[in-house]
């Protein structure tokens, strides 16, 4: 049984930090790239951040650029989002998704790759952030 479980979430003040896990289960963790997305009720999920299944590689949206880190630990099945400096427009429920590793012509391609086209998803954790 596939399974993707997610946890740090929580309510912050602006420019605190907080740090997600999720832990996966159920497939071969190593197998997968990893991506963490967010939501807001009413809005389109919104990828955050993705990593390759090797940690070779990461991508970020504009908007977290030099305050979230992606990293994993593929021995504990885990992969992780710190996330520094937050700022009330980080609110939402954040989720980890993996998708099968494939190859690509070029980091290009992967990072616009690691948009869509996942395989499995989490149930979410939140995060709320106070002005």
């Amino acid at each position: 049984q596939v399974q993707l479980v997610e946890s740090g979430g929580g309510l912050v003040q602006a420019g605190d930090s907080l740090r997600l896990s999720c832990k996966a289960s159920g497939f071969t963790f190593s197998n997968y790239d990893m991506g963490w997305f967010r939501q807001v009720p009413g809005k389109e999920r919104e990828f955050v951040s993705a990593i390759r299944w090797s940690g070779s590689m990461t991508v970020y949206v504009d908007s977290v650029k030099g305050r979230f880190t992606i990293s994993r630990d593929n021995a504990k099945n885990t992969v992780y989002l710190q996330m520094n400096s937050l700022k009330p427009e980080d609110t939402a429920a954040y989720s980890c998704a993996a998708k099968f590793k494939r190859p690509y012509s070029s980091s290009t391609s992967w990072d616009i790759s690691m948009n869509n086209g996942y395989d499995y998803w989490g149930q979410g954790t939140q995060v709320t952030v106070s002005a």
